[in-house]
Formats: C-alpha cells, sequence, structure tokens
C-alpha cells in the first residue's frame, strides 16, 4: 500500500459517476453565485436549430440542477446505484449511455415540449435503476426484477405525469427508463435469445 497521499486512504471506484457528481455540484454553486445565469446556458430550451448552444445543451442540460435539493434526490441515488452498474459495464460505456440518454431527453423535450425548460440528470436516474436491474441476468431467463422495476418506476411516472401538476418532467424520467431497458436488453441480447443452445 502506498504510503501518504489520498490515495493511501480513498478509492475513485467510479470515475464517470464521481466525475459527473463533482461537475455538477460546482456548476450548482455557479448557479447560486450567478443568480440562476448559469442554468439559463446550460438548461436545455428550443431556440433555433441555427442556434450551436442548443446542441450542447442537448448534454449540459443534465449537469444542471435547480437547487440543493433537486441536485441532492438526484445524486442520491446515483451515487447509490450508479457505482454497480459503472463497473459491470465499463467507464467508457457507461460514458456513452449517459451522452446517449441526455440527447434523447433533450431532443423529445426540444420537439414536444418547446416552452419547458429542462434540467437535471433524473432520466439518468431512471436509465441507471433500469439498468442496474440487468446486473445479474441469467441466459434465456428475464429476471422478474427488470420487469417489476421497469412496472413500478415508469408506470408510477405516467400515472404522475396525469395526476400532478408539477414541475417535474416525468417525460425525462420515462425516457430514461426506455434507455435504461433498451441499453439492458441490447447489451445482454445474447441471453435473451430464445433459440440459443
Amino acid at each position: 500500500m502506498k504510503k501518504g497521499g489520498i490515495t493511501a486512504y480513498f478509492s475513485i471506484n467510479s470515475p464517470v459517476i464521481l466525475g459527473l457528481t463533482f461537475l455538477s455540484l460546482i456548476i450548482l454553486l455557479g448557479n447560486y453565485i450567478t443568480k440562476g445565469f448559469l442554468n439559463s446556458i446550460l438548461a436545455i430550451r428550443y431556440t433555433s436549430f441555427l442556434d450551436p448552444f442548443m446542441y450542447l445543451r442537448l448534454f449540459t442540460h443534465v449537469i444542471a440542477h435547480q437547487d440543493l435539493a433537486h441536485f441532492t434526490g438526484n445524486f442520491l441515488l446515483i451515487l447509490a446505484v450508479g457505482p454497480m452498474v459503472e463497473e459491470k459495464y465499463g467507464s467508457r460505456t457507461l460514458l456513452i449511455m449517459i451522452c446517449i440518454t441526455a440527447v434523447i431527453t433533450g431532443l423529445v423535450n426540444i420537439l414536444f415540449f418547446r416552452n419547458i425548460m429542462l434540467i437535471g440528470a433524473s432520466g439518468l436516474v431512471f436509465m441507471l435503476i433500469l439498468l442496474a436491474s440487468f446486473t445479474n441476468i441469467s441466459v434465456r431467463k428475464i429476471p422478474i426484477t427488470v420487469l417489476l422495476v421497469g412496472i413500478l418506476y415508469i408506470g408510477n411516472e405516467i400515472i404522475s405525469g396525469i395526476a400532478a401538476d408539477d414541475n417535474i418532467s416525468q417525460i425525462s424520467h420515462i425516457i430514461g427508463g426506455l434507455c435504461g431497458g433498451a441499453f439492458g436488453f441490447f447489451i445482454h441480447k445474447d441471453k435473451f435469445n430464445l433459440y440459443k443452445k
């Protein structure tokens, strides 16, 4: 064991999840300092398809949060589930899945909810939760936990979207969950092949 230094006592067990967490925390603090200006730059919203910053915001909206409660609510779950997912699938693969999920949720918001500003990593939370339920999958068997997680999380968001009148984007939760499910099936597609000997 290396003597001295921070690495003697701590390990960076999940670089993508930790990087996302600390970057989002820095953005949150910066947003407080700039009195909301930073979020107005990073949040996804429709401006024009000729605006190059709109394409950048497809990625940056997941690192911006409204306040500390919004940040904490998302990152308590991300820090609980994310490291397991990153260990299972690898940092590079997880980073690609985060980027894809961010872009898809951003595009859906731009195309169908142009007047609504979207910020936060809640779509990523749902992607990680659905993806985590695939970690113990076995050949030619769909785990009941995958089905239950999908039904409970996505079903709850559909009901909340219909019944609740709040500032929460249930559609980003649903899209994030669908992305997590799609990634899980794609990565483990050989295990779902019913005709495989």
